[in-house]
């Protein structure tokens, strides 16, 4: 991670880091706008928004963003995708950014075909539509309408970015699986905590009752773990309110929520 001490990273890892450069600032005046324009970013204080800008930075340098089906964005767009990726990575650090290369864009949610064979070896295929998608060693993909719909309602709970970053950050122990990459202690107590308020929940879905946290998060450890996040960010006081105990790991996580402003 980025808070470890530069003679603990592997001298591999410090000479690739030489090698790729230095990124391009962005100007006071654009990050300003950028800012006042992402309601997210707009909450964090002084320190912590400086460090998004670090990292929005890095992020602009190192992928490559690519819109699909007729879509354009300039580079307002392009910039601000940049720090909604990059707002889970406020204590985890550049670190975060590693392992995949780019990040694909479509207008709308997209389709994509699914398979599955039971246990009887019967295949099953079926489409799902998305909005977004995070490959484990691939680009993470993007609906830009559910994007703006999320800045649009910032509030709410939703933020397809944060929930697409967090499957990132998963699958960075090598296993996307709902606990991400912590040192060896807490990692032991994030899993404890976090499958046991999983069962729970996933017995509230299953017996059809109604749940203030989405109940997609019942679909996976790893779906619950993304959902959460995007609480973390877009509706702190209900996690906190709804499951403290995790909502304290996810503060230590990702750093203090933002609060709506106004």
């Amino acid at each position: 991670m980025a808070q470890f001490p530069a003679r603990d990273v592997p001298l591999s890892l410090r000479l690739f880091d030489w090698l790729r450069g230095r990124p391009a600032p962005l100007p006071e005046p654009r990050w300003r706008s950028l800012l006042a324009a992402t309601p997210w970013a707009n909450a964090l204080d002084h320190d912590a928004a400086a460090r998004l800008r670090a990292l929005s930075e890095r992020f602009l340098h190192e992928k490559t963003i690519t819109p699909l089906d007729g879509l354009a964005l300039d580079d307002d767009q392009r910039a601000q995708l940049a720090v909604l990726c990059c707002l889970p990575l406020l204590r985890f650090g550049e670190h975060g950014l590693r392992g995949w290369s780019q990040l694909l864009v479509y207008p709308d949610a997209f389709r994509v075909r699914r398979s599955h064979v039971d246990a009887a070896g019967v295949l099953h295929e079926w489409d799902d539509e998305l909005a977004g998608e995070a490959w484990d060693s691939g680009p993470l993909i993007l609906s830009w309408a559910d994007v703006r719909a999320d800045l649009d309602d910032p509030w709410a709970g939703y933020c397809v970015a944060v929930h697409e970053m967090a499957h990132k950050l998963d699958v960075l122990d090598g296993e996307m699986d709902g606990t991400p990459l912590l040192p060896r202690e807490w990692q032991r107590e994030w899993a404890r905590d976090f499958q046991r308020r999983y069962d729970a929940f996933c017995a509230e879905v299953d017996a059809g009752r109604d749940t203030a946290i989405d109940p997609y998060a019942a679909e996976a450890p790893e779906e619950f773990f993304a959902v959460l996040s995007e609480y973390h960010f877009s509706a702190p006081a209900l996690l906190q309110e709804e499951m403290p105990e995790l909502a304290a790991h996810l503060r230590r996580f990702y750093g203090p929520p933002p609060a709506p402003v106004g």
